[in-house]
């Protein structure tokens, strides 16, 4: 007996699986991989401020918590 796990796709993979649908070529997608990347990693900086404004942190803040033994 095959069991299958039946879950729907999320809003973002839908819309990867559009795009995907189109042949593109392989220097596109490595751009589009470097997109994604990026706009994850400005997403994540920008988080990463917010915690810092809102915990009032600062360099030595930092060098605490990189020092830490128990982190």
């Amino acid at each position: 007996m095959e069991s299958t796990l039946k879950m729907p796709f999320t809003n973002l993979q839908q819309e990867l699986l559009q795009l995907y649908a189109h042949q593109v070529s392989e220097d596109d997608l490595v751009k589009i991989k470097e997109l994604i990347g990026k706009y994850f990693a400005l997403r994540l900086s920008s988080m990463a401020d917010s915690a810092w404004d809102q915990n009032n942190w600062n360099q030595q803040s930092m060098e605490d918590l990189l020092n830490d033994p128990n982190q």
